[in-house]
């Protein structure tokens, strides 16, 4: 799947668009997400809400799992938070760990526009027998 097939078929994802996250780059899985940090991302401590770091990262991992396009659903994920940011561009990269199977390992670090690293995630995907359609499955 390229960057062009990646954002059509993931148009769909409307809580991404809502939060205004982008799909950057795709290709066969991997995936790299951008978030432009604006005051509606901010909880109440004033740093990004860890929500929307997770649906950052929750984004790129999707396009990675399912970049084969064969429908893959996450069955396990963990995230841990390790720094806080108000303002810039946090950007989340997905790599798939281990050869397309019927289990998926991916891990994706989300960094800032330094590149300093925010939040780590991985995440386990199930995949069906089932092929992705552009507007859904």
């Amino acid at each position: 799947m390229d960057t062009h097939t990646a954002r059509a078929l993931f148009a769909a994802d409307r809580f991404a668009a809502l939060s205004g996250i982008e799909i950057v780059e795709a290709g066969p899985g991997w995936c790299t997400t951008r978030l432009v940090i604006e005051d509606k991302h901010l909880n109440a401590a004033n740093v990004v809400q860890g929500g929307a770091i997770f649906t950052l990262a929750d984004l790129a991992f999707a396009v990675a799992s399912n970049s084969r396009g064969q429908l893959a659903l996450a069955i396990n994920v963990n995230i841990s938070f390790l720094a806080g940011r108000s303002s810039g561009t946090l950007v989340a990269t997905a790599r798939e760990v281990t050869a397309p199977k019927r289990l998926g390992a991916y891990d994706v670090l989300v960094t800032d526009g330094q590149g300093e690293v925010i939040a780590r995630f991985n995440g386990m995907v199930y995949r069906k027998n089932e092929q992705l359609e552009a507007g859904g499955r």
